[in-house]
């Protein structure tokens, strides 16, 4: 099974000393702030984002201090580290989780579980003819999900239970790097009440942070062969009615683009606001990561753009200071926007 530690390791190895530690922690936490954002892309490490929102600090300084006691990691700088050969050894070693697709999955992954788990109870004491019994799920809308998915859903009433049965099977059977007692001893059914999480992690001998790594794997599972074979899964799939991938974008930046949409300037934008001029830089960072067709030639010319570009892949490095060093001309923002909009290209 793929550990913390091992995403702590791969996430230093892709930074390559030139983000603090503490990028990763809020990484992992999903921190939606302008920097958090594009090193996710920048750095290839958006399948990452936001899947260990329980993790504290305290909890990430013990494990980082692991790593450092273990000699996996050596620093470079202040709060700035890279691996050794054992941590490079250790990474080579142990795997990735293999589903984990924070960026993708992690804005519904919850909502995901709660129908799921609605539903294995109530086609489990449909199977049993059982009418009297607690739902496990609160949620009005999971409820009201559920009782669309009962109407419309073209599997017959008595099959479902059985087809849903079968679905997870095949799924679970087939995973990859997947311990199904994860997410499978949480289920609530007929006469069976699901175990809590910190239950199942105590049986399993899993810290609370592995456990929860372990099931986001799961879920996200789940979600990777539902959505790559949704004919296969009818049942399944009803999961993702009407999910849609939430707005990556903060909500100041949001009201920024509709102000930037009706022809107002940066400086008019923060005047407009309230806001410094450099938080609007950042709320047009955003878009270059996040707004699909936003360009940004009005702010940096194109020349400039190609030789940001090619000092990066030159120099092998993303550090504004360094880019910046070579190309008086460029700003510090200039310099961020062209890597929020190409510079993980060149990379992958």
């Amino acid at each position: 099974m793929s550990n913390i530690k091992n995403i702590l390791l791969y996430c230093l190895k892709q930074l390559n000393g030139e983000r603090t530690i503490y990028s990763i922690f809020h990484l992992l936490n999903g921190k939606k702030s302008s920097q958090t954002l594009q090193d996710a892309h920048l750095f290839s490490l958006k399948r990452y984002f936001r899947i260990l929102e329980p993790l504290t600090r305290d909890a990430f300084d013990e494990i980082f201090n692991h790593l450092l006691e273990k000699k996996l990691v050596e620093a470079c700088g202040e709060q700035r580290f890279l691996l050794t050969s054992a941590g490079e050894d250790y990474l080579l070693n142990h795997a990735q989780p293999y589903y984990v697709n924070g960026w993708r999955y992690q804005p519904f992954t919850l909502i995901v579980w709660e129908r799921l788990s609605l539903l294995v109870q109530v086609t489990s004491n449909f199977t049993f003819q059982e009418t009297k019994y607690i739902p496990i799920q609160k949620n009005v809308e999971v409820h009201n999900w559920l009782k669309e998915f009962l109407k419309s859903t073209s599997v017959p009433k008595a099959e479902l239970g059985k087809s849903l049965f079968f679905e997870l099977v095949q799924i679970l059977e087939h995973a990859r790097d997947v311990n199904p007692e994860v997410l499978i001893f949480r289920l609530t059914g007929y006469k069976q009440i699901g175990r809590t999480s910190s239950q199942i992690a105590k049986e399993l001998e899993l810290d609370s942070i592995q456990y929860h790594l372990e099931f986001i794997n799961a879920i996200h599972c789940l979600l990777h062969f539902v959505e790559s074979e949704p004919a296969r899964f009818k049942v399944l799939s009803s999961l993702f009615t009407n999910l849609d991938h939430k707005d990556t974008l903060t909500l100041s930046a949001r009201k920024t683009l509709v102000l930037l949409n009706q022809g107002f300037t940066t400086e008019e934008i923060a005047g407009i606001r309230n806001l410094k001029i450099s938080t609007i830089e950042d709320h047009l960072v955003e878009f270059a990561l996040n707004v699909k067709d936003f360009s940004i030639n009005s702010f940096v010319d194109e020349e400039i753009q190609l030789m940001i570009l090619g000092i990066s892949r030159q120099e092998s490095t993303r550090q504004l200071k360094v880019i910046r060093n070579h190309i008086k001309t460029a700003s510090y923002f200039q310099i961020r926007l062209v890597l929020a909009k190409y510079g993980d290209r060149q990379w992958n």
